[in-house]
């Protein structure tokens, strides 16, 4: 059986597709932490659970959707993504059968107008599926990952996920994600400087936009690079910041 375990805040304009989509599921679950709008009453109808709590951090938050589970088999879904008949059917398939206790599964990402192939996005592996004591996430506030040290397997079917629908949202999960992540950097050790900002954000777009092939998305690849440098400058430049704040 299995549980999937979804964490929102302020997501009244996902929840309802995103659930929908998983409503064959044995038992969902929704961890909020203090949505202002309609999330927690249109999860509530939708037959979810729904636990209020802090926000420890991203992956802190899913170590605790992990506790709260009730079944061996869980699936993290963020507010934005969705599954669809044919991913839900390989799921089940890979639960019934149980050849792995971890799998994987590639992510279509949606930028502005249109589904990315390139740009680092597609085919965009994400370990989502796992039985419970076989993996937990990573503590970081930012880009937690499901860590295990058993082999992944590999679902075929993709999970969409809306990522970013208009420019306003790419300007606002840039400044909470380079904020975040600085956090992140900084307690794993690592410093920042104004030279190191540049560098590494003009290595993001080169990344993007050459190594990855982004100049095969047209405007949107274009457009996706810039923000990864931007994100990934002022990821340093907040992380310079922070640490002559320490000090």
């Amino acid at each position: 059986m299995l549980s999937v375990i979804i964490v929102t805040k302020n997501e009244a304009e996902n929840i309802v597709e995103c659930l929908a989509s998983v409503a064959w599921a044995d038992e969902v679950i929704v961890l909020d932490s203090g949505s202002t709008d309609d999330t927690i009453a249109l999860a509530a109808a939708a037959g979810a659970r729904v636990i209020q709590t802090d926000w420890p951090g991203y992956g802190p938050q899913q170590n605790r959707g992990i506790a709260s589970a009730s079944h061996d088999w869980i699936f993290s879904l963020d507010a934005d993504e969705r599954i669809t008949p044919e991913l839900a059917k390989e799921i089940r398939s890979a639960i019934e059968n149980e050849q792995f206790n971890a799998f994987d599964v590639p992510r279509r990402s949606w930028f502005i107008s249109r589904f990315m192939h390139h740009s680092g996005w597609w085919p965009d592996r994400t370990r989502r599926l796992f039985k419970k004591g076989h993996a937990r996430f990573s503590e970081h506030l930012i880009h937690a990952n499901l860590t295990t040290q058993e082999p992944v397997g590999h679902l075929n079917n993709p999970l969409i996920h809306y990522s970013f629908r208009d420019y306003h949202a790419v300007i606002e999960k840039m400044n909470r994600y380079s904020s975040g992540s600085a956090q992140d950097l900084y307690v794993s050790g690592k410093r920042g400087s104004l030279w190191l900002a540049l560098v590494h954000g003009m290595w993001a777009f080169f990344r993007t936009y050459c190594l990855r092939a982004g100049f095969m998305d047209g405007q949107q690849g274009l457009i996706l690079a810039i923000a990864n440098a931007n994100g990934t400058f002022y990821k340093y430049i907040k992380l310079w910041e922070l640490q002559n704040r320490k000090s």
